[in-house]
């Protein structure tokens, strides 16, 4: 394809989808100032319509083995973004990247100029896509970001991945419906590190959803929409909770209606999830 017949770049939907979902994130409080980040694997065919991916702009050290993504292109937010500017300026807030044959590299294509870098969480996004695609070879998207009411719900209820679950499945009918494979839960680690990437890509082996305790949660999804969509309906959760939690319960949804409910549906619902009868 000749460079002048291609598709203007901040056209593309891939560019255009995540910063109106980035907006919308900060604007519900999920991603103050500088925090939050996204990664989308793309598809190599259609970034062509708009990129010429023979031409590289810099490399971009990973500082770990990613060589299982070899040759895959991701659109990544870049480090210190804000995310209410992504839609207004994404060619500064994101970048279009590609890992190298050896997997040492980022290879840049298009994007975070003025020198950004991809986020400071690029290993645990990308050590989390090579989880997620052994357990669902259709995933694409992970996003991070810190939802007010389940970082709440961290401080003052038990940091037990069936018990939080749970919690989480009662406050809501649609919190099974939604997310019956249960949310990971890993206690408070320094972020940006190696080593928090590589405990969320082993949760996200099992969950689509994984909580940092203290610090905010990791959703992932077949699409932006779906990956969004497991966060809200879990922070929706967790806001009925801390709005309830000090309070006398006199109603609740019990343990039998939530698994008629997802009989009724035929979902595959975590049934350990639940408490063992006495």
């Amino acid at each position: 394809m000749k460079i002048s017949s291609m598709k203007s770049i901040f056209t593309a939907p891939f560019v255009t989808e995540i910063g109106k979902t980035a907006g919308n994130m900060y604007r519900l409080g999920y991603d103050e100032r500088n925090s939050g980040n996204i990664s989308i694997l793309l598809d190599e065919n259609m970034v062509s319509e708009y990129l010429d991916l023979r031409f590289v702009k810099r490399e971009i050290e990973i500082g770990f083995d990613a060589k299982e993504l070899a040759g895959k292109i991701l659109i990544v937010t870049a480090s210190g973004s804000y995310f209410k500017n992504i839609q207004s300026t994404p060619a500064e807030n994101l970048g279009i990247i590609r890992i190298s044959a050896d997997g040492s590299k980022a290879e840049l294509l298009w994007g975070l100029n003025g020198g950004g870098k991809p986020t400071s969480e690029l290993p645990a996004h990308i050590m989390s896509h090579i989880s997620r695609l052994s357990a669902d070879h259709d995933n694409k998207v992970i996003l991070h970001c810190h939802p007010t009411n389940l970082l709440a719900m961290t401080f003052v209820h038990e940091l037990d991945e069936k018990k939080f679950t749970h919690t989480l499945w009662q406050m809501c009918t649609e919190s099974i419906m939604i997310f019956p494979d249960g949310i990971g839960l890993l206690p408070w680690m320094v972020c940006g590190t190696n080593e928090i990437g590589e405990a969320t890509a082993e949760k996200m082996r099992e969950f689509r959803l994984v909580v940092w305790a203290m610090h905010g949660i990791y959703g992932s999804g077949r699409t932006l929409d779906e990956a969004f969509g497991l966060i809200e309906t879990a922070e929706k959760a967790a806001q009925v909770y801390m709005l309830t939690a000090h309070l006398p319960r006199l109603n609740t949804i019990t343990d039998e209606q939530l698994k008629s409910l997802a009989e009724s549906l035929n979902l595959n619902y975590r049934k350990d999830f639940f408490p063992k009868q006495k």
